[in-house]
């Protein structure tokens, strides 16, 4: 085939040929990869196709040039919208609400339903949140509820402690505590209906850098802004996925096309602040244990500012190789230095700025 097309072994098949080849072989093809092609071969204003797209796309892979290709010029979508396509199974309609839900390219969103197969599924998000219901009921002992305001709550061995930083594991372990059952609650919600979907797109290794990242900045931001105060709670990597999500909408808001776009945001962002004002409230309200500090609220704040800046790259840059965006590379270099910013920080303020910390648990 190459042979036929490309004689000259160029790399590059023309337009003409390929349209030829397309109405040769269009029949065999599945109509959502077809629509693809056609839609390359519209946009391309240089007359040739790269061969080596044409097999990204029969292999179900992509590549940035392929992409560009597609979204430069004038694109004409040949058929009807994937939201208009009927007789579709549960599992396809499943599939096609979340390509809705969290893709702002028609073009993006029809290659999504195309190329997935549920191989791997959604399992960081649903084991995250497995264990953190399973060892917040579990470690607690006998309580049902983690109770702040009771002195017992500082000895377990998962929350962050400020006399306890020294314990690396901390900075991440704290998430699997919460301060009462509706902050479980919230953040359990959130976890599932924000994040599985966008791990079902974006895949286990880009949430979860997004989440883990959130939880580190989050416990970190505490360590540096709100140096006397203990951390408990998923906020921080539950926040980071959530804003990223609502600013990656925001940001695309003519392109998305999920229903009530304008409902849901504002239904996510009363629950993200009713649960941060009742953080806030909780820290300066006077704990009936004065040895006994309440957690501290800055978790929340570092896992949005990880969303807005790392998040929103990840989830725009839809099936691109991240290490070719420059942006991406400046937020992963700030987010680097205000780690080793906040390390260096644990090691010597606390000894210089000579705090009166909460006594050790």
């Amino acid at each position: 085939l190459l042979s036929q097309f490309d004689p000259d072994n160029t790399g590059y098949i023309s337009t003409e040929k390929f349209r030829t080849l397309l109405q040769r072989h269009g029949s065999e093809l599945d109509p959502h990869k077809l629509e693809v092609l056609l839609a390359l071969a519209d946009s391309n204003s240089e007359g040739r196709i790269c061969y080596q797209d044409f097999v990204n796309l029969m292999s179900n892979k992509r590549s940035n040039s392929f992409r560009q290709a597609i979204l430069q010029g004038n694109r004409r979508l040949c058929s009807k919208a994937l939201l208009e396509e009927t007789g579709l199974s549960l599992s396809q309609r499943l599939i096609r609400h979340v390509a809705y839900e969290t893709l702002p390219r028609e073009i993006d969103r029809k290659w999504y339903y195309d190329s997935y197969t549920c191989c791997p599924p959604p399992w960081f998000m649903i084991t995250i949140t497995i264990v953190a219901f399973f060892l917040y009921n579990g470690v607690v002992l006998d309580r049902f509820v983690l109770q702040v305001s009771h002195p017992l709550y500082l000895k377990n061995a998962l929350l962050y402690h400020p006399q306890l930083r020294a314990q690396a594991w901390r900075y991440l372990t704290y998430i699997f505590m919460h301060a009462g059952i509706e902050h479980l609650g919230l953040n359990v919600v959130l976890q599932l209906l924000v994040g599985v979907p966008l791990e079902m797109v974006h895949g286990a290794a880009r949430i979860s850098f997004v989440y883990i990242a959130g939880v580190v900045a989050g416990s970190l931001a505490v360590s540096v802004a709100d140096m006397t105060a203990p951390v408990v709670g998923s906020s921080g990597g539950v926040y980071a996925l959530v804003s990223a999500h609502l600013a990656n909408i925001v940001m695309n808001w003519s392109g998305m096309k999920c229903q009530f776009k304008l409902l849901r945001m504002a239904v996510a962002l009363i629950c993200m602040s009713f649960e941060f004002g009742r953080a806030v409230w909780l820290r300066f309200h006077p704990s009936a244990y004065p040895p006994c500090p309440h957690p501290s609220f800055m978790a929340h704040l570092g896992g949005v500012m990880v969303g807005v800046t790392l998040g929103v790259i990840i989830l725009r840059n839809y099936e691109q190789r991240l290490q070719d965006q420059t942006l991406w590379w400046i937020f992963l270099s700030i987010y680097v230095i205000f780690v080793l910013f906040a390390i260096f920080w644990n090691i010597f303020a606390y000894s210089l700025l000579d705090l009166k910390l909460p006594p050790p648990p």
